[in-house]
């Protein structure tokens, strides 16, 4: 598995979920409460997010119009699938939530609504649901309304791809496929905001863009021309992520190192391994922060030509 493939699996993308779902539904007139991972019962069940509104209509934001008392939203990220079964096992969570209120029909069925997020369209959900007689309706770009006898609750399909970026921006964000100009703006929002928590919020969700985005990310962090406000914003993520990056690396190539050592079945040997192994870790590292071959030799204490040849062994590796 090629290295940036291990990272890019691991990026964590719930949280930020969390945080852009806490900032769309600030611009609605309604009190809600956001309560991540939410337990079914006593289970290991959980609902991703539930958003509890006051009763009342729901106002100033497009995706909260379904909206009713109690709102069970399931995210996937760009690499889960959304097909019949995870549909109608949101479906079943809602089940379950409805059944498990504290007296017998407590929670009402008209009361709670479905809403699964995911960026890219799902076609072969939406194909598979004329088995079902199930319709879809779109009140709004990238919402779909879904009814139907195999839909116990009022339940849309948010596609984030086909969300209007201005209305949406932070939703339209959680991808791997930014251009520049849709960071920039998003980078421009962050400066605007006020608040503490809205600027907590803010900076989760530029995190995990930032990683998703890594050679954009990289591309304008050495622009020369880059403004003092991206500098300023991006500036401490990104030199987090070289830190959490070159750390990585370093203990992936230890490790290589330890096992090399191993083989040729001599202590002397696993420590050689693992010193060479922080070596091209930092090597690797450094080479993906832009830095020129001459600089990175003199950090890593390497002559310019053993720096060259560890980047074409990893670049060797990418490609095959």
């Amino acid at each position: 598995m090629k290295y940036n493939e291990k990272l890019d699996k691991e990026i964590q993308w719930h949280p930020p979920y969390v945080a852009a779902m806490n900032l769309e539904l600030s611009s609605g007139t309604n009190n809600v409460k956001l309560e991540p991972e939410h337990t079914l019962n006593t289970g290991t069940l959980k609902i991703d997010l539930l958003v509890e509104c006051d009763g009342s209509r729901f106002t100033g934001n497009e995706i909260g119009e379904l909206f009713k008392q109690y709102n069970i939203m399931e995210y996937k990220n760009p690499n889960d699938a959304l097909d019949i079964d995870v549909f109608m096992k949101a479906q079943g969570y809602a089940c379950l939530f409805k059944a498990y209120g504290e007296k017998a029909d407590s929670r009402k069925i008209e009361n709670i609504t479905v809403s699964l997020v995911r960026e890219a369209k799902p076609e072969k959900l939406f194909s598979d649901f004329g088995k079902y007689g199930t319709k879809i309706e779109i009140p709004y770009p990238g919402i779909y309304y879904i009814t139907g006898n195999i839909v116990p609750f009022k339940t849309q399909v948010i596609v984030t791809k086909e969300l209007d970026k201005t209305k949406h921006r932070w939703l339209c964000a959680l991808s791997g496929k930014l251009e520049e100009q849709d960071l920039k703006e998003l980078i421009a929002s962050i400066h605007q905001l006020k608040g503490k928590m809205e600027k907590e919020y803010a900076s989760s969700v530029l995190e995990v863009v930032l990683k998703a985005n890594r050679k954009l990310t990289e591309r304008i962090r050495s622009d020369k021309n880059m403004s003092s406000v991206l500098s300023e914003i991006m500036g401490p993520i990104v030199e987090k992520m070289v830190e959490e990056r070159m750390q990585e690396y370093m203990k992936q190539g230890m490790a290589q190192g330890m096992q090399q050592g191993i083989e040729q079945g001599m202590r002397q040997g696993i420590e050689q391994g693992m010193q060479q192994g922080e070596k091209k870790g930092m090597v690797y590292a450094y080479y993906e922060m832009n830095l020129n071959t001459n600089e990175i030799a003199k950090k890593v204490q390497l002559s310019e030509d053993e720096v060259l040849e560890i980047i074409r062994k990893k670049n060797g590796q990418q490609e095959s």
